[in-house]
């Protein structure tokens, strides 16, 4: 596949940091919804606060995999996808379409949304309840005008209102012995064992450190989006509007990038400091604070009970003592909140996979499918996910859990293969001065390993549970 080569441009000077605020957002809301709000406190709840210290390693991990991918379009001005297209030709756009619909087709998110709605309401779960929430999806990212901008708006607001609440919760209800547990989990201190309590799912501790933070190919959006902020050399590329709303903007796969001139490559660690400021206290630092306290929170109203709730029935099960403990208001509120952050993970991951695969589309035949016709093929794929989820839940699939888990083991599989991608990419394509140091490399090539060799050791573990 040809493509053409980089072009020269000026690195323009970065702004402040509050205007550099948005793409953290949208990774923070992906991770909500799944490792945030069920799988770590899931885990924490069945199995006590020791394993909280895999909440902390993954979530870290994945601030560097985030930074690195920020790191090749804050250079290049193009996508990793289309870095990567230039390493390994077609192969590598066919790999991040299957790789993204595969384990994202699955709707647990969605499921789990519309399970917390039928409690709230007082009525049966039924399919048409998940599958109308779907449409609504669809719905309101087909008329936001500008994809990118819907998605962060929309997501500053849910977080700016949802985690303050969660944090007084757990400040509520935990106690000085439940905070001493929380910080030994930290170091993988639980009541009797270390790192591993006997009787812990491998898939599941597994989909939870995936999704510690976005999860799967969710977090090479992080380029996608570094492009429609304009950080950096991504002010060249343009955006993705909406077809019915939207202005046409003049989009570009091909990046630009800059001369290595000693005022550019100061420039460049200007805006490398600050984009590494702003991932750290919106993704890395408020992600994690919620992951801890979410956690805690179902520690300490449903942990313990005779019968400890399975599956996403532990989230009602946390408002009804909430709601008992402090007044049926909060209950209530929690599990709206819960509803919300749930709804619009499964927003963003929709507008998130939407654009890999739109993007990576064109690049498996640019000669085919032209950058210029992104919107549609962006709303191609945002509509085939909705038909699919429909499609699950028609046929009678129903447990949330059960989904989230088997989405997040297969992005785990992702992960371990793009963590090796990024990193070589990163090395080899970059000039020496602007390549990841020792530090980072090392924490790209634990995170190779990690999720290499847990993955392998779960596909082995569930062979073994068929044969």
């Amino acid at each position: 596949m040809k493509l053409a080569p980089l072009k020269k441009g000026s690195l323009s000077t970065p702004p402040s940091i509050i205007k550099l605020l948005g793409p953290s957002f949208i990774l923070l809301g992906l991770g909500l919804g799944s490792g945030e709000l069920i799988l770590w406190p899931y885990l924490s709840a069945n199995f006590g606060l020791g394993i909280i210290w895999g909440a902390l390693l993954g979530i870290s991990l994945q601030f560097f995999l985030n930074m690195e991918i920020a790191r090749y379009t804050l250079v290049t001005g193009e996508s990793v996808f289309v870095g990567l297209t230039r390493k390994l030709g077609r192969i590598s756009p066919i790999w991040f379409i299957f790789s993204t619909l595969t384990p994202w087709m699955w709707p647990g998110i969605i499921a789990s949304a519309a399970t917390l709605l039928a409690a709230l309401l007082g009525i049966p779960y039924t399919p048409i309840l998940p599958i109308v929430l779907l449409l609504l999806v669809g719905v309101i990212l087909t008329l936001g005008p500008v994809i990118y901008k819907t998605q962060e708006a929309l997501q500053k607001i849910v977080i700016l209102v949802g985690v303050p609440f969660i944090f007084v919760l757990a400040f509520r209800f935990a106690t000085p012995p439940d905070w001493q547990a929380l910080f030994a989990g930290l170091t993988g201190h639980g009541d009797g064992y270390r790192f591993f309590p006997a009787g812990l799912p491998i898939a599941t501790f597994l989909a939870a450190f995936a999704y510690a933070g976005a999860g799967g190919n969710l977090n090479l959006t992080q380029s996608l989006y570094i492009k429609e902020k304009g950080y950096g050399m991504g002010k060249y590329a343009g955006r993705i509007t909406s077809v019915l709303t939207g202005r046409k903007e003049k989009l570009t796969l091909e990046g630009t990038t800059f001369e290595l001139t000693p005022q550019n490559i100061s420039r460049f660690n200007v805006w490398w400091r600050l984009i590494n400021i702003e991932h750290g206290l919106v993704f890395w630092l408020t992600g994690a604070l919620t992951m801890f306290l979410l956690s805690l929170l179902a520690y300490t109203t449903v942990s313990g009970m005779p019968d400890t709730p399975q599956g996403i029935s532990f989230v009602v099960a946390q408002g009804r003592v909430i709601g008992n403990t402090i007044g049926n208001v909060f209950g209530v509120l929690f599990l709206i909140v819960a509803t919300v952050m749930l709804f619009f993970t499964q927003f963003s991951v929709f507008g998130s996979t939407s654009r890999i695969m739109s993007e990576n589309l064109i690049l498996t035949a640019p000669r085919i499918f032209s950058v210029n016709a992104s919107s549609r093929y962006f709303y191609v794929f945002l509509w085939l996910q909705i038909m699919i989820g429909i499609l699950i839940f028609s046929l009678g699939f129903k447990e949330p859990l059960t989904l989230v888990i088997l989405g997040a083991v297969l992005n785990a599989f992702s992960m371990f293969i793009y963590s090796g991608l990024i990193l070589w990419l990163n090395r080899t394509n970059l000039a020496k001065a602007l390549r990841p140091g020792i530090l980072r490399s090392g924490a790209l090539a634990l995170a190779f390993l990690f999720y290499g060799g847990f993955s392998i050791f779960t596909i082995i573990t569930q062979l073994q549970k068929i044969w």
